[in-house]
């Protein structure tokens, strides 16, 4: 049964869903390309965010750790919350399972059932009515960022994602998915602040790598992770005949460490890996075959060989 929404319901828990997105899974609101601005404060907070380097300066401890954070934080998100929880294209523990999904959070983009849920949407429906970003169906700005600002996508689709929603402690990062990024930012204020007074020589402070490590990080992953919806639907090389619009773009797949491969991905959504040839850099499945060899993941999914030689356009 829909739950219906008055005026202020709406806006007071667009407020408390800042903190705890619980509150929109009371809610079922039709399918609306109109942003719900007091919803994305946040989100557009963090991009305001971004001109404090005028402010805090820049250092080049402060530009590492933005650089690192953004390759740590974009291989959560292919790794784990892609090709982990998104497609179970390998195994791992329940405290594998957990640490995966608290490193994927650190990288601000919601909690891990949300994201998958959305996900497996996005390959149910394709580039056809009911995927929420294809540049295809509403365009690129919508595919790229609008969708997230919609409240109609603010809710956890748990009916997508039976088979992680059974464990309570995803659950709780997933409703509570502030938690992870405020210990990041927290955490890096005080090692710039430590770092300032331990090792003055280095340039950098509290605000200073809050705001490269945290802020622009956070900003750039966005994006970089926001052009698989939207450009690798636009721009590359299809190999396969998929029912969509995919398309393989070796740019892309540097940017986001193999996601770039998308048509590849979209011919064979079960294989961990997704650069099908070694000349296709994929540097997430380099590192979870890395995992692999130290026994925290196993049972990684290739490619048969009729899959990658089928359909080819």
């Amino acid at each position: 049964m829909e739950v219906k929404r008055t005026p202020g319901k709406s806006l007071l828990n667009s407020v408390i869903g800042w903190f705890d997105k619980g509150k929109f899974s009371e809610e079922n609101p039709e399918e609306s390309h109109q942003t719900d601005w007091l919803g994305m404060v946040p989100f557009i907070l963090i991009h305001v965010s971004c001109l404090g380097i005028l402010w805090v300066g820049w250092s080049f401890t402060a530009v590492m750790v933005a650089i690192s954070l953004y390759f740590i934080r974009m291989f959560a998100i292919t790794g784990f919350y892609h090709r982990y929880f998104s497609h179970r294209t390998f195994k791992t523990s329940r405290w594998g399972q957990f640490i995966f999904a608290i490193l994927g959070n650190s990288a601000v983009q919601k909690g891990p059932l949300w994201w998958a849920a959305h996900h497996r949407d996005h390959h149910r429906f394709s580039d056809k009515k009911g995927d929420i970003h294809s540049p295809h169906l509403q365009g690129l700005y919508w595919s790229h960022v609008g969708w997230i600002t919609s409240r109609a996508n603010f809710r956890t689709k748990l009916e997508n994602v039976k088979d992680l929603a059974k464990f309570p402690e995803l659950r709780f990062l997933d409703r509570f998915d502030v938690l992870v990024p405020t210990f990041l930012a927290s955490g890096l204020f005080a090692l710039g602040y430590l770092l300032n007074i331990a090792f003055p020589e280095l340039g950098t402070s509290g605000p200073q790598l809050l705001v490269w490590g945290f802020v622009v990080s956070t900003v750039v992953l966005f994006h970089g992770t926001f052009t698989i919806n939207s450009l690798s639907h636009l721009f590359g090389r299809r190999r396969y005949q998929t029912t969509d619009e995919s398309r393989n773009n070796w740019i892309l797949a540097l940017i986001t460490l193999g996601e770039g491969w998308h048509n590849n991905h979209h011919h064979f959504q079960a294989s961990t890996r997704q650069g099908f040839f070694w000349w296709e850099v994929d540097i997430t499945f380099y590192v979870l075959r890395f995992l692999a060899f130290l026994g925290i993941v196993w049972d990684l999914k290739g490619v048969p060989a009729h899959v990658r030689a089928a359909e080819r356009l």
